[in-house]
Protein backbone atom coordinates (compact mmCIF):
# COMPACT_ATOMS: atom_id res chain seq x y z
CA UNK A 1 0.00 0.00 0.00
CA UNK A 2 1.42 3.36 -1.01
CA UNK A 3 1.65 5.84 1.85
CA UNK A 4 0.81 9.50 1.54
CA UNK A 5 3.72 10.52 3.79
CA UNK A 6 7.35 9.64 3.54
CA UNK A 7 8.55 9.55 7.19
CA UNK A 8 10.40 6.24 7.35
CA UNK A 9 14.14 6.12 8.07
CA UNK A 10 16.21 6.00 4.87
CA UNK A 11 17.48 2.44 5.28
CA UNK A 12 14.00 1.12 6.04
CA UNK A 13 12.53 2.95 3.05
CA UNK A 14 15.26 1.56 0.78
CA UNK A 15 14.60 -1.96 2.00
CA UNK A 16 10.87 -1.50 1.50
CA UNK A 17 11.45 -0.22 -2.02
CA UNK A 18 13.38 -3.39 -2.94
CA UNK A 19 10.41 -5.62 -2.16
CA UNK A 20 7.53 -3.35 -3.19
CA UNK A 21 7.69 -4.06 -6.92
CA UNK A 22 9.79 -4.68 -10.01
CA UNK A 23 10.34 -0.96 -10.52
CA UNK A 24 10.20 1.36 -7.49
CA UNK A 25 11.22 5.00 -7.82
CA UNK A 26 11.18 8.23 -5.82
CA UNK A 27 10.82 11.29 -8.03
CA UNK A 28 10.80 15.03 -7.75
CA UNK A 29 7.61 16.73 -8.99
CA UNK A 30 9.47 17.43 -12.26
CA UNK A 31 10.23 13.76 -12.88
CA UNK A 32 13.84 13.62 -11.69
CA UNK A 33 14.70 10.25 -10.14
CA UNK A 34 15.82 10.82 -6.55
CA UNK A 35 16.17 7.16 -5.69
CA UNK A 36 15.64 3.88 -7.58
CA UNK A 37 15.47 0.36 -6.29
CA UNK A 38 18.21 -2.06 -7.34
CA UNK A 39 15.58 -4.15 -9.10
CA UNK A 40 14.56 -1.08 -11.11
CA UNK A 41 18.15 -0.54 -12.27
CA UNK A 42 18.41 -4.24 -13.13
CA UNK A 43 15.15 -4.29 -15.09
CA UNK A 44 15.88 -1.11 -16.99
CA UNK A 45 19.37 -2.44 -17.62
CA UNK A 46 21.69 0.48 -16.87
CA UNK A 47 23.61 -1.57 -14.27
CA UNK A 48 25.28 -0.54 -11.00
CA UNK A 49 27.87 1.63 -12.77
CA UNK A 50 25.16 3.69 -14.39
CA UNK A 51 22.63 4.49 -11.66
CA UNK A 52 19.21 5.87 -12.43
CA UNK A 53 19.52 8.61 -9.80
CA UNK A 54 19.57 12.03 -11.40
CA UNK A 55 17.94 10.91 -14.64
CA UNK A 56 14.52 12.16 -15.63
CA UNK A 57 11.84 9.48 -15.81
CA UNK A 58 10.52 11.03 -19.02
CA UNK A 59 13.79 10.03 -20.73
CA UNK A 60 13.12 6.38 -19.88
CA UNK A 61 9.59 6.39 -21.26
CA UNK A 62 8.80 5.81 -24.92
CA UNK A 63 8.26 9.10 -26.72
CA UNK A 64 4.62 8.34 -27.64
CA UNK A 65 3.81 7.69 -23.95
CA UNK A 66 5.41 10.83 -22.47
CA UNK A 67 2.26 12.90 -22.55
CA UNK A 68 0.47 10.22 -20.50
CA UNK A 69 3.23 9.99 -17.85
CA UNK A 70 3.47 13.79 -17.53
CA UNK A 71 -0.27 14.12 -17.01
CA UNK A 72 -0.26 11.29 -14.44
CA UNK A 73 2.58 12.87 -12.44
CA UNK A 74 0.74 16.20 -12.28
CA UNK A 75 -2.42 14.46 -11.12
CA UNK A 76 -0.51 12.52 -8.44
CA UNK A 77 1.07 15.71 -7.07
CA UNK A 78 -2.15 17.71 -7.09
CA UNK A 79 -4.57 15.05 -5.82
CA UNK A 80 -2.25 13.23 -3.38
CA UNK A 81 -4.18 10.11 -4.42
CA UNK A 82 -2.99 6.98 -6.13
CA UNK A 83 -2.80 7.45 -9.90
CA UNK A 84 -2.32 4.60 -12.37
CA UNK A 85 -0.96 4.72 -15.89
CA UNK A 86 0.33 2.17 -18.42
CA UNK A 87 3.47 3.21 -20.28
CA UNK A 88 6.36 1.58 -22.11
CA UNK A 89 9.72 1.87 -20.33
CA UNK A 90 12.87 1.59 -22.42
CA UNK A 91 14.85 -1.37 -21.08
CA UNK A 92 17.79 -3.47 -22.23
CA UNK A 93 15.16 -5.85 -23.75
CA UNK A 94 13.39 -3.05 -25.59
CA UNK A 95 10.17 -1.19 -24.79
CA UNK A 96 8.21 -3.08 -22.12
CA UNK A 97 4.75 -2.24 -20.85
CA UNK A 98 4.60 -1.37 -17.13
CA UNK A 99 1.66 -0.43 -14.98
CA UNK A 100 2.83 2.40 -12.73
CA UNK A 101 1.07 3.35 -9.48
CA UNK A 102 2.13 6.73 -8.16
CA UNK A 103 1.24 9.03 -5.30
CA UNK A 104 2.45 12.42 -4.14
CA UNK A 105 4.04 12.32 -0.66
CA UNK A 106 5.15 15.09 1.67
CA UNK A 107 8.76 14.71 2.77
CA UNK A 108 9.46 14.49 6.51
CA UNK A 109 9.30 17.86 8.22
CA UNK A 110 8.41 19.75 5.09
CA UNK A 111 5.04 21.01 6.33
CA UNK A 112 3.67 20.31 2.88
CA UNK A 113 6.20 22.49 1.08
CA UNK A 114 8.29 19.68 -0.43
CA UNK A 115 6.62 16.83 -2.33
CA UNK A 116 8.10 13.67 -3.69
CA UNK A 117 6.39 11.09 -5.88
CA UNK A 118 6.60 7.45 -5.02
CA UNK A 119 6.15 5.06 -7.98
CA UNK A 120 5.68 1.31 -7.90
CA UNK A 121 5.62 -0.48 -11.25
CA UNK A 122 4.97 -4.01 -12.43
CA UNK A 123 5.60 -5.63 -15.80
CA UNK A 124 2.28 -6.06 -17.65
CA UNK A 125 3.77 -6.84 -21.07
CA UNK A 126 2.24 -10.34 -21.01
CA UNK A 127 -1.23 -8.93 -20.42
CA UNK A 128 -0.75 -6.32 -23.12
CA UNK A 129 0.44 -8.97 -25.58
CA UNK A 130 -2.66 -11.03 -24.86
CA UNK A 131 -4.91 -8.02 -25.28
CA UNK A 132 -3.15 -7.12 -28.51
CA UNK A 133 -3.63 -10.66 -29.82
CA UNK A 134 -7.32 -10.49 -28.97
CA UNK A 135 -7.63 -7.13 -30.71
CA UNK A 136 -5.84 -8.54 -33.74
CA UNK A 137 -8.14 -11.56 -33.84
CA UNK A 138 -11.19 -9.28 -33.63
CA UNK A 139 -10.03 -7.09 -36.51
CA UNK A 140 -8.11 -9.46 -38.80
CA UNK A 141 -8.88 -12.48 -40.92
CA UNK A 142 -7.53 -15.59 -39.22
CA UNK A 143 -6.60 -17.36 -42.47
CA UNK A 144 -4.67 -14.62 -44.30
CA UNK A 145 -3.84 -12.14 -41.53
CA UNK A 146 -5.44 -9.36 -43.57
CA UNK A 147 -7.85 -6.81 -42.06
CA UNK A 148 -11.38 -8.21 -41.84
CA UNK A 149 -14.70 -6.55 -42.70
CA UNK A 150 -14.86 -4.80 -39.31
CA UNK A 151 -11.44 -3.17 -39.62
CA UNK A 152 -12.11 -2.37 -43.28
CA UNK A 153 -15.22 -0.43 -42.26
CA UNK A 154 -13.13 1.62 -39.81
CA UNK A 155 -10.43 2.27 -42.41
CA UNK A 156 -13.06 3.33 -44.96
CA UNK A 157 -14.70 5.75 -42.53
CA UNK A 158 -11.26 7.21 -41.77
CA UNK A 159 -10.54 7.51 -45.50
CA UNK A 160 -13.84 9.34 -46.06
CA UNK A 161 -13.13 11.73 -43.17
CA UNK A 162 -9.58 12.38 -44.42
CA UNK A 163 -10.80 12.94 -47.98
CA UNK A 164 -13.36 15.47 -46.79
CA UNK A 165 -10.68 17.39 -44.89
CA UNK A 166 -8.05 17.31 -47.62
CA UNK A 167 -10.38 17.39 -50.64
CA UNK A 168 -8.34 14.51 -52.10
CA UNK A 169 -10.34 11.45 -53.11
CA UNK A 170 -9.57 7.75 -52.98
CA UNK A 171 -10.60 4.51 -54.67
CA UNK A 172 -12.23 1.33 -53.38
CA UNK A 173 -11.49 -1.87 -55.30
CA UNK A 174 -13.53 -5.06 -54.94
CA UNK A 175 -12.30 -8.35 -56.38
CA UNK A 176 -12.88 -12.06 -56.11
CA UNK A 177 -11.25 -15.13 -57.56
CA UNK A 178 -12.79 -16.62 -60.70
CA UNK A 179 -12.68 -20.40 -60.58
CA UNK A 180 -11.93 -20.69 -56.85
CA UNK A 181 -15.11 -22.64 -56.12
CA UNK A 182 -14.02 -25.42 -58.46
CA UNK A 183 -10.69 -25.74 -56.66
CA UNK A 184 -12.43 -25.87 -53.30
CA UNK A 185 -14.99 -28.43 -54.44
CA UNK A 186 -12.53 -30.66 -56.27
CA UNK A 187 -9.55 -30.64 -53.90
CA UNK A 188 -11.05 -29.71 -50.55
CA UNK A 189 -10.92 -26.76 -48.16
CA UNK A 190 -7.28 -27.23 -47.02
CA UNK A 191 -6.06 -26.72 -50.59
CA UNK A 192 -8.52 -23.85 -51.07
CA UNK A 193 -7.28 -22.20 -47.86
CA UNK A 194 -3.66 -22.56 -48.97
CA UNK A 195 -4.54 -20.94 -52.30
CA UNK A 196 -6.22 -18.02 -50.51
CA UNK A 197 -3.12 -17.44 -48.35
CA UNK A 198 -0.88 -17.33 -51.43
CA UNK A 199 -3.38 -15.09 -53.24
CA UNK A 200 -3.42 -12.67 -50.29
CA UNK A 201 0.40 -12.50 -50.29
CA UNK A 202 0.47 -11.81 -54.04
CA UNK A 203 -2.16 -9.09 -53.79
CA UNK A 204 -0.28 -7.38 -50.94
CA UNK A 205 2.77 -6.99 -53.18
CA UNK A 206 0.73 -5.14 -55.84
CA UNK A 207 -0.21 -2.35 -53.39
CA UNK A 208 1.61 0.48 -51.64
CA UNK A 209 2.43 0.44 -47.91
CA UNK A 210 -0.29 3.00 -47.18
CA UNK A 211 -3.04 1.05 -48.99
CA UNK A 212 -5.44 -1.30 -47.20
CA UNK A 213 -6.14 -4.83 -48.39
CA UNK A 214 -8.90 -6.74 -46.58
CA UNK A 215 -10.49 -10.14 -46.95
CA UNK A 216 -14.23 -9.75 -46.51
CA UNK A 217 -15.29 -13.38 -46.88
CA UNK A 218 -14.73 -16.47 -49.00
CA UNK A 219 -12.60 -15.51 -51.99
CA UNK A 220 -13.59 -11.83 -51.84
CA UNK A 221 -11.08 -9.04 -51.17
CA UNK A 222 -11.35 -5.25 -50.94
CA UNK A 223 -8.57 -2.69 -51.34
CA UNK A 224 -8.61 0.99 -50.37
CA UNK A 225 -6.22 3.25 -52.32
CA UNK A 226 -5.84 6.70 -50.66
CA UNK A 227 -5.18 9.55 -53.06
CA UNK A 228 -5.87 7.47 -56.18
CA UNK A 229 -8.64 8.87 -58.40
CA UNK A 230 -7.17 8.74 -61.92
CA UNK A 231 -8.75 5.95 -63.98
CA UNK A 232 -5.46 5.13 -65.73
CA UNK A 233 -3.77 4.63 -62.37
CA UNK A 234 -6.69 2.48 -61.16
CA UNK A 235 -6.43 0.28 -64.23
CA UNK A 236 -2.67 -0.05 -63.69
CA UNK A 237 -3.23 -1.31 -60.14
CA UNK A 238 -5.96 -3.67 -61.35
CA UNK A 239 -3.69 -5.04 -64.06
CA UNK A 240 -1.03 -5.85 -61.47
CA UNK A 241 -3.65 -7.66 -59.38
CA UNK A 242 -5.00 -9.61 -62.35
CA UNK A 243 -1.49 -10.53 -63.53
CA UNK A 244 -0.51 -11.75 -60.06
CA UNK A 245 -3.47 -14.15 -60.04
CA UNK A 246 -2.80 -15.54 -63.51
CA UNK A 247 0.45 -17.22 -62.43
CA UNK A 248 0.01 -20.89 -61.48
CA UNK A 249 -0.53 -21.73 -57.79
CA UNK A 250 1.70 -24.68 -56.84
CA UNK A 251 -0.15 -26.26 -53.90
CA UNK A 252 0.11 -29.83 -52.60
CA UNK A 253 1.59 -31.03 -55.86
CA UNK A 254 -1.12 -29.37 -57.94
CA UNK A 255 -0.65 -26.56 -60.45
CA UNK A 256 -3.86 -24.56 -59.97
CA UNK A 257 -5.13 -21.69 -62.10
CA UNK A 258 -7.61 -18.97 -61.17
CA UNK A 259 -8.22 -15.43 -62.34
CA UNK A 260 -9.71 -12.36 -60.72
CA UNK A 261 -12.43 -9.88 -61.69
CA UNK A 262 -12.02 -6.32 -60.42
CA UNK A 263 -14.52 -3.53 -59.80
CA UNK A 264 -13.67 0.00 -58.65
CA UNK A 265 -15.53 2.98 -57.21
CA UNK A 266 -14.05 6.46 -56.68
CA UNK A 267 -14.78 8.86 -53.79
CA UNK A 268 -16.69 11.16 -54.07
CA UNK A 269 -17.71 10.59 -57.69
CA UNK A 270 -19.35 7.20 -57.07
CA UNK A 271 -20.42 7.58 -53.46
CA UNK A 272 -19.90 9.72 -50.38
CA UNK A 273 -20.05 6.94 -47.78
CA UNK A 274 -18.31 3.64 -47.12
CA UNK A 275 -21.55 1.72 -47.76
CA UNK A 276 -22.18 3.27 -51.18
CA UNK A 277 -18.58 2.91 -52.30
CA UNK A 278 -18.47 -0.77 -51.35
CA UNK A 279 -21.81 -1.43 -53.04
CA UNK A 280 -20.79 0.32 -56.25
CA UNK A 281 -17.36 -1.34 -56.37
CA UNK A 282 -19.12 -4.67 -55.89
CA UNK A 283 -21.58 -3.87 -58.70
CA UNK A 284 -18.71 -3.02 -61.03
CA UNK A 285 -16.92 -6.24 -60.11
CA UNK A 286 -19.95 -8.35 -61.00
CA UNK A 287 -20.25 -6.46 -64.27
CA UNK A 288 -16.62 -7.43 -64.95
CA UNK A 289 -17.45 -11.07 -64.22
CA UNK A 290 -20.49 -10.99 -66.48
CA UNK A 291 -18.61 -9.43 -69.39
CA UNK A 292 -15.51 -11.56 -69.58
CA UNK A 293 -13.81 -11.97 -66.18
CA UNK A 294 -10.11 -11.26 -65.57
CA UNK A 295 -10.77 -7.58 -66.24
CA UNK A 296 -11.41 -4.32 -64.37
CA UNK A 297 -14.51 -2.17 -64.67
CA UNK A 298 -14.89 1.20 -62.95
CA UNK A 299 -18.38 2.02 -61.74
CA UNK A 300 -20.36 4.23 -64.08
CA UNK A 301 -23.86 5.13 -62.97
CA UNK A 302 -24.95 6.40 -66.37
CA UNK A 303 -23.69 3.31 -68.19
CA UNK A 304 -25.07 0.90 -65.62
CA UNK A 305 -28.34 2.88 -65.28
CA UNK A 306 -29.21 0.81 -62.26
CA UNK A 307 -31.22 2.12 -59.33
CA UNK A 308 -30.04 1.36 -55.83
CA UNK A 309 -31.36 -1.86 -54.40
CA UNK A 310 -33.72 -0.64 -51.71
CA UNK A 311 -36.42 -2.36 -49.72
CA UNK A 312 -39.28 -0.42 -51.29
CA UNK A 313 -38.36 -1.42 -54.86
CA UNK A 314 -37.97 -5.07 -53.89
CA UNK A 315 -41.29 -5.05 -52.03
CA UNK A 316 -42.95 -3.44 -55.07
CA UNK A 317 -41.52 -6.18 -57.28
CA UNK A 318 -43.04 -8.98 -55.21
CA UNK A 319 -46.34 -7.08 -55.17
CA UNK A 320 -46.11 -6.65 -58.96
CA UNK A 321 -45.92 -10.41 -59.44
CA UNK A 322 -49.13 -10.84 -57.45
CA UNK A 323 -50.84 -7.98 -59.30
CA UNK A 324 -49.78 -9.05 -62.79
CA UNK A 325 -47.83 -5.87 -63.53
CA UNK A 326 -45.23 -7.73 -65.63
CA UNK A 327 -45.94 -8.21 -69.32
CA UNK A 328 -44.16 -9.15 -72.53
CA UNK A 329 -43.45 -7.02 -75.57
CA UNK A 330 -42.38 -8.65 -78.84
CA UNK A 331 -39.81 -7.17 -81.23
CA UNK A 332 -39.83 -8.47 -84.82
CA UNK A 333 -36.79 -10.30 -86.22
CA UNK A 334 -36.77 -10.14 -90.03
CA UNK A 335 -34.98 -11.87 -92.88
CA UNK A 336 -32.08 -9.66 -93.96
CA UNK A 337 -32.89 -10.01 -97.68
CA UNK A 338 -36.68 -10.38 -97.96
CA UNK A 339 -37.42 -8.34 -94.79
CA UNK A 340 -40.18 -10.79 -93.94
CA UNK A 341 -40.84 -11.31 -90.23
CA UNK A 342 -39.35 -14.66 -89.22
CA UNK A 343 -39.80 -14.46 -85.47
CA UNK A 344 -39.86 -12.29 -82.36
CA UNK A 345 -37.78 -11.66 -79.28
CA UNK A 346 -39.87 -11.66 -76.09
CA UNK A 347 -38.90 -8.68 -73.92
CA UNK A 348 -40.07 -8.45 -70.31
CA UNK A 349 -41.56 -5.14 -69.14
CA UNK A 350 -42.77 -3.89 -65.76
CA UNK A 351 -45.49 -1.24 -65.64
CA UNK A 352 -45.75 0.20 -62.11
CA UNK A 353 -49.07 1.95 -61.45
CA UNK A 354 -47.35 4.73 -59.49
CA UNK A 355 -44.37 5.55 -61.77
CA UNK A 356 -45.05 3.82 -65.09
CA UNK A 357 -42.49 1.81 -67.07
CA UNK A 358 -39.51 0.48 -65.08
CA UNK A 359 -36.38 -0.19 -67.13
CA UNK A 360 -35.36 -3.87 -67.35
CA UNK A 361 -31.81 -2.75 -66.55
CA UNK A 362 -33.17 -1.73 -63.16
CA UNK A 363 -35.37 -4.66 -62.21
CA UNK A 364 -33.72 -7.65 -63.91
CA UNK A 365 -30.52 -7.53 -61.80
CA UNK A 366 -32.66 -7.15 -58.67
CA UNK A 367 -34.80 -10.14 -59.67
CA UNK A 368 -31.58 -12.08 -60.27
CA UNK A 369 -30.42 -11.24 -56.73
CA UNK A 370 -33.66 -12.02 -54.87
CA UNK A 371 -34.53 -15.17 -56.86
CA UNK A 372 -37.67 -13.82 -58.52
CA UNK A 373 -35.99 -14.27 -61.88
CA UNK A 374 -36.74 -18.01 -61.73
CA UNK A 375 -40.47 -17.33 -61.38
CA UNK A 376 -40.51 -14.47 -63.89
CA UNK A 377 -38.30 -16.32 -66.36
CA UNK A 378 -40.48 -19.44 -66.29
CA UNK A 379 -43.59 -17.30 -66.81
CA UNK A 380 -41.97 -15.42 -69.72
CA UNK A 381 -40.83 -18.64 -71.41
CA UNK A 382 -44.22 -20.34 -71.20
CA UNK A 383 -46.19 -17.21 -72.11
CA UNK A 384 -44.01 -16.44 -75.12
CA UNK A 385 -44.37 -19.97 -76.49
CA UNK A 386 -48.14 -19.96 -76.06
CA UNK A 387 -48.39 -16.47 -77.57
CA UNK A 388 -46.41 -17.55 -80.62
CA UNK A 389 -49.25 -19.92 -81.59
CA UNK A 390 -51.59 -16.93 -81.79
CA UNK A 391 -49.06 -15.09 -83.92
CA UNK A 392 -48.81 -18.06 -86.29
CA UNK A 393 -52.59 -18.11 -86.70
CA UNK A 394 -52.51 -14.44 -87.75
CA UNK A 395 -49.53 -14.93 -90.10
CA UNK A 396 -50.72 -18.20 -91.55
CA UNK A 397 -47.19 -19.62 -91.40
CA UNK A 398 -44.59 -20.90 -88.97
CA UNK A 399 -42.60 -18.44 -86.84
CA UNK A 400 -40.12 -18.69 -83.97
CA UNK A 401 -39.73 -16.93 -80.62
CA UNK A 402 -36.49 -15.93 -78.89
CA UNK A 403 -36.39 -15.80 -75.07
CA UNK A 404 -33.56 -14.57 -72.83
CA UNK A 405 -32.25 -16.87 -70.09
CA UNK A 406 -30.57 -15.35 -67.03
CA UNK A 407 -27.56 -16.94 -65.27
CA UNK A 408 -29.65 -17.87 -62.24
CA UNK A 409 -32.32 -19.51 -64.40
CA UNK A 410 -29.69 -21.47 -66.26
CA UNK A 411 -28.25 -22.81 -62.99
CA UNK A 412 -31.69 -23.78 -61.67
CA UNK A 413 -32.13 -27.55 -61.47
CA UNK A 414 -35.70 -27.25 -62.80
CA UNK A 415 -34.84 -25.21 -65.89
CA UNK A 416 -34.99 -28.16 -68.31
CA UNK A 417 -38.42 -29.05 -66.91
CA UNK A 418 -39.55 -25.46 -67.55
CA UNK A 419 -38.43 -25.75 -71.19
CA UNK A 420 -40.31 -29.04 -71.55
CA UNK A 421 -43.45 -27.51 -70.01
CA UNK A 422 -43.30 -24.52 -72.38
CA UNK A 423 -43.07 -26.75 -75.46
CA UNK A 424 -45.79 -29.10 -74.22
CA UNK A 425 -48.24 -26.34 -73.26
CA UNK A 426 -47.80 -24.39 -76.51
CA UNK A 427 -47.54 -27.31 -78.90
CA UNK A 428 -44.54 -25.72 -80.61
CA UNK A 429 -41.87 -27.73 -82.35
CA UNK A 430 -38.50 -27.53 -80.58
CA UNK A 431 -36.78 -25.52 -83.34
CA UNK A 432 -39.37 -22.74 -82.97
CA UNK A 433 -37.87 -21.84 -79.59
CA UNK A 434 -34.54 -19.99 -79.48
CA UNK A 435 -32.96 -19.52 -76.04
CA UNK A 436 -30.54 -16.58 -75.71
CA UNK A 437 -27.69 -16.97 -73.21
CA UNK A 438 -24.61 -14.84 -72.55
CA UNK A 439 -21.02 -15.87 -73.04
CA UNK A 440 -20.45 -15.52 -69.27
CA UNK A 441 -22.97 -18.30 -68.55
CA UNK A 442 -20.95 -20.72 -70.66
CA UNK A 443 -17.62 -19.87 -69.06
CA UNK A 444 -18.74 -19.75 -65.41
CA UNK A 445 -19.27 -23.53 -65.37
CA UNK A 446 -18.48 -25.10 -68.77
CA UNK A 447 -19.17 -28.68 -67.64
CA UNK A 448 -22.67 -27.88 -66.38
CA UNK A 449 -23.32 -25.71 -69.44
CA UNK A 450 -22.31 -28.50 -71.83
CA UNK A 451 -24.53 -31.07 -70.12
CA UNK A 452 -27.57 -28.78 -70.00
CA UNK A 453 -27.20 -27.43 -73.53
CA UNK A 454 -26.86 -30.95 -74.89
CA UNK A 455 -30.16 -31.87 -73.23
CA UNK A 456 -31.83 -28.75 -74.60
CA UNK A 457 -30.50 -29.35 -78.12
CA UNK A 458 -31.78 -32.95 -78.02
CA UNK A 459 -35.28 -31.46 -77.87
CA UNK A 460 -34.64 -29.49 -81.05
CA UNK A 461 -34.51 -26.18 -79.14
CA UNK A 462 -31.89 -23.80 -80.53
CA UNK A 463 -29.29 -21.87 -78.53
CA UNK A 464 -28.09 -18.36 -79.39
CA UNK A 465 -25.14 -16.49 -77.88
CA UNK A 466 -26.43 -13.04 -76.95
CA UNK A 467 -24.23 -9.92 -77.24
CA UNK A 468 -21.58 -11.89 -79.09
CA UNK A 469 -18.17 -10.21 -79.06
CA UNK A 470 -18.52 -8.29 -75.78
CA UNK A 471 -17.32 -11.05 -73.43
CA UNK A 472 -14.94 -13.96 -73.95
CA UNK A 473 -15.61 -14.40 -77.68
CA UNK A 474 -13.83 -17.72 -77.31
CA UNK A 475 -13.84 -19.94 -80.37
CA UNK A 476 -13.54 -22.96 -78.10
CA UNK A 477 -17.15 -22.86 -77.02
CA UNK A 478 -18.38 -22.55 -80.60
CA UNK A 479 -16.79 -25.94 -81.14
CA UNK A 480 -17.68 -27.45 -77.75
CA UNK A 481 -21.30 -26.38 -77.27
CA UNK A 482 -24.33 -26.98 -79.52
CA UNK A 483 -24.72 -23.34 -80.57
CA UNK A 484 -27.15 -22.51 -83.39
CA UNK A 485 -26.97 -18.71 -83.65
CA UNK A 486 -24.85 -15.67 -82.84
CA UNK A 487 -26.42 -12.32 -81.96
CA UNK A 488 -24.02 -9.54 -82.95
CA UNK A 489 -24.06 -6.90 -80.23
CA UNK A 490 -25.36 -3.43 -81.06
CA UNK A 491 -21.95 -2.02 -80.03
CA UNK A 492 -20.58 -3.20 -83.38
CA UNK A 493 -23.66 -2.13 -85.33
CA UNK A 494 -24.32 1.48 -84.29
CA UNK A 495 -21.43 3.06 -86.27
CA UNK A 496 -21.85 0.95 -89.43
CA UNK A 497 -21.05 1.26 -92.24
CA UNK A 498 -18.71 4.21 -91.63
CA UNK A 499 -16.56 2.61 -88.89
CA UNK A 500 -13.78 0.60 -90.52
CA UNK A 501 -13.09 -1.34 -87.31
CA UNK A 502 -16.76 -2.23 -86.70
CA UNK A 503 -17.16 -3.27 -90.32
CA UNK A 504 -14.10 -5.52 -90.06
CA UNK A 505 -15.36 -7.11 -86.83
CA UNK A 506 -18.80 -7.76 -88.31
CA UNK A 507 -17.27 -9.29 -91.43
CA UNK A 508 -15.13 -11.64 -89.36
CA UNK A 509 -18.11 -12.75 -87.22
CA UNK A 510 -20.35 -13.23 -90.28
CA UNK A 511 -17.67 -15.21 -92.11
CA UNK A 512 -17.03 -17.39 -89.07
CA UNK A 513 -20.75 -18.05 -88.61
CA UNK A 514 -21.13 -18.92 -92.28
CA UNK A 515 -18.33 -21.50 -92.15
CA UNK A 516 -19.83 -23.02 -88.96
CA UNK A 517 -23.37 -23.01 -90.43
CA UNK A 518 -24.65 -20.69 -87.70
CA UNK A 519 -27.46 -18.17 -87.97
CA UNK A 520 -26.55 -14.55 -87.34
CA UNK A 521 -28.83 -11.91 -85.86
CA UNK A 522 -27.72 -8.26 -85.91
CA UNK A 523 -29.12 -6.32 -82.94
CA UNK A 524 -29.79 -2.60 -82.81
CA UNK A 525 -30.19 -1.91 -86.54
CA UNK A 526 -31.59 1.61 -86.76
CA UNK A 527 -31.22 2.78 -90.37
CA UNK A 528 -31.27 1.62 -93.97
CA UNK A 529 -27.50 1.98 -94.42
CA UNK A 530 -26.84 -0.50 -91.65
CA UNK A 531 -29.51 -2.80 -93.03
CA UNK A 532 -28.04 -2.87 -96.54
CA UNK A 533 -24.47 -3.34 -95.34
CA UNK A 534 -25.40 -6.33 -93.15
CA UNK A 535 -27.52 -7.90 -95.86
CA UNK A 536 -24.72 -7.56 -98.39
CA UNK A 537 -22.21 -9.13 -96.00
CA UNK A 538 -24.42 -12.20 -95.50
CA UNK A 539 -26.14 -11.54 -92.16
CA UNK A 540 -29.12 -13.90 -91.74
CA UNK A 541 -31.55 -11.89 -89.61
CA UNK A 542 -32.07 -8.29 -88.54
CA UNK A 543 -33.49 -6.89 -85.31
CA UNK A 544 -33.86 -3.22 -84.42
CA UNK A 545 -36.06 -0.16 -84.52
CA UNK A 546 -35.53 0.11 -88.28
CA UNK A 547 -37.47 -3.10 -88.87
CA UNK A 548 -39.85 -3.03 -85.93
CA UNK A 549 -40.20 -1.70 -82.40
CA UNK A 550 -41.23 -3.90 -79.43
CA UNK A 551 -45.02 -4.28 -79.43
CA UNK A 552 -47.83 -5.69 -77.33
CA UNK A 553 -49.37 -8.95 -78.63
CA UNK A 554 -52.44 -7.31 -80.15
CA UNK A 555 -50.29 -4.89 -82.16
CA UNK A 556 -48.13 -7.78 -83.38
CA UNK A 557 -51.22 -9.65 -84.57
CA UNK A 558 -52.38 -6.60 -86.56
CA UNK A 559 -48.96 -6.31 -88.25
CA UNK A 560 -48.91 -10.02 -89.12
CA UNK A 561 -52.42 -9.90 -90.53
CA UNK A 562 -51.50 -6.90 -92.69
CA UNK A 563 -48.38 -8.68 -93.97
CA UNK A 564 -50.35 -11.82 -94.77
CA UNK A 565 -52.94 -9.80 -96.66
CA UNK A 566 -50.21 -7.97 -98.62
CA UNK A 567 -48.68 -11.29 -99.68
CA UNK A 568 -52.05 -12.55 -100.93
CA UNK A 569 -52.45 -9.46 -103.09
Amino acid sequence: MLSERNDLPGNQLSSLMEVAGEVVLRLSPHGEILHASKRAASVIGLGPDAPLNGLNLFELVRLSDRHAIEASLRQAVESREITRVNVRLMTHAGAIWFELEMIGCETSGSNGDNVEILIVGRDVSGRHATEERLRHIATHDELTGLPNRSLLADRLRMAVAQARRSDIGFTVIALDLDGFKKVNDALGHPVGDALLRVAADRLRVTLRDGDTLARVGGDEFVAVLPGVTDETEIHNVARRMISSMQLPFEISGNALYVSTSVGAAIYPMHGDSDVKLLAHADTAMYRAKETGKARCIIYNQVAFDQVEHDVSMEAAMFEAVRNGEFLLHYQPIVDARSRQIMGFEALMRWIRPDIGLVSPIQFIPMAEDNGLINLLGAWALKSACVQLKRFEEAAGRQLYVSVNVSPRQFRNDQFIETVDDAIRLSGLEGHQLLLEITEGILMSDPEHAEQLLTKIASRGVRIAIDDFGTGYSSLVYLKRFPIAALKIDRTFIKDLPDSVKDAAICNVVLSLASHLSLLTVAEGVENEHQMRFLSTQGCSLIQGFHTGVPMLPDAVIEVLKADALALQN
